[in-house]
């Protein structure tokens, strides 16, 4: 299948932090609105709904790689060769601990 060896654009690590920003910003006071709001009109479907949008608006906000999220791309160390920096298991010293 194709479309799985497309690369996926990943986010920076402030966009991670945005991405969490985000989720409380627009979960968490939505699930007090909800509460609230079922408490006062004494039903528990309205809280299930609200609860249930910031959900949806939260997940619509934070799950898809949006551009704002990859502004600050993080630089890789360049890739070396694996027969250069291998050590033989009989180069190595064997480490002695201390006696008590």
């Amino acid at each position: 299948n194709q479309c799985l060896l497309l690369p996926l654009p990943h986010n920076s690590w402030h966009g991670k932090c945005l991405k969490l920003f985000f989720f409380l910003l627009f979960f968490f006071p939505l699930q007090i609105i909800g509460f609230i709001y079922g408490y006062i009109t004494e039903q528990f479907g309205w809280t299930v709904y609200i609860v249930m949008a910031g959900f949806a608006l939260s997940c619509l906000l934070t799950l898809p790689p949006w551009p704002m999220y990859r502004r600050n791309p993080l630089k890789w160390l360049p890739v070396q060769e694996l027969g250069t920096e291998e050590k033989k298991p009989a180069d190595r010293k064997p480490k002695r601990h201390a006696k008590s």
